[in-house]
């Protein structure tokens, strides 16, 4: 039995205002969340990409083709009845930071994490007020204490589309001031997402590009770059 899809039954979507923010409607119905929810968003722009995305479906409704949409539903349907939980655990990442976990060898990798990863680590100390050391070895050692209260605080304050983007950010670097840095506009995404690869760059560059883990690394930086943008429209109004 063929899996069931929904079809187009709409002619335009639209962004709209309403009391509590924006919305969509297809041919002047309000779009709900997977969850029933009412899809309510921060700002226009978010509603205009969400809209645009309903206007490019074709016959059959892909999903997969919405990623503005699929973020919006997860900030609504996921991210904002749990948000203390996610931010917990986004800011978890700092005692265990990507950028802390240094090479013991050989020595150029070491000298390409130094030049950089510390200047991460000192935007971070000089921006977030928080100074992560970085760490050689296999052994865990738990970081500065305010440090990590510096950033669990800057997680927490985030609205719940912010951090559903955010999340994103985070765990596919795995480090959470790759995603600050992200989010703050330090440097353009892809120059981030390269940071966060450095190790895997190397490896490549020593033994050669595995064909699968290309794809895989395409996929996610295609995840990543999308989740800066959506931060942005959740900011930006």
């Amino acid at each position: 039995m063929s899996e069931w899809k929904q079809k187009r039954f709409w002619k335009t979507a639209t962004a709209e205002q309403t009391d509590t923010g924006w919305t969509v409607t297809l041919d002047g119905r309000a779009v709900k969340t997977p969850a029933k929810a009412g899809l309510i968003l921060p700002t226009q722009r978010m509603a205009d990409a969400v809209a645009a995305e309903w206007n490019a479906q074709d016959e059959v409704v892909n999903p997969l083709s919405m990623p503005f949409t699929r973020s919006a539903n997860a900030a609504i349907d996921k991210v904002a009845v749990q948000h203390r939980e996610v931010a917990d655990m986004l800011a978890a990442y700092g005692d265990a930071d990507l950028l802390c976990y240094r090479a013991d060898g050989p020595q150029e990798l070491i000298d390409r994490q130094v030049a950089e990863w510390d200047p991460y680590l000192d935007w971070a100390a000089d921006t977030l007020g928080a100074r992560l050391q970085p760490r050689t070895g296999l052994m865990h050692e738990s970081q500065d204490a305010q440090a990590l209260a510096s950033l669990s605080q800057r997680v927490h304050v985030l609205s719940e589309f912010e951090l559903a983007a955010f999340h994103d950010l985070v765990s596919l670097s795995g480090s959470l001031i790759l995603g600050f840095a992200a989010a703050q506009d330090l440097h353009p995404a892809p120059t981030i997402w390269a940071a966060s690869r450095l190790d895997e760059i190397w490896q490549e560059e020593q033994w050669g590009e595995d064909e699968e883990a290309r794809e895989v690394a395409q996929i996610k930086q295609a995840s990543f770059l999308h989740a800066k943008a959506f931060f942005d429209v959740a900011k930006y109004g």
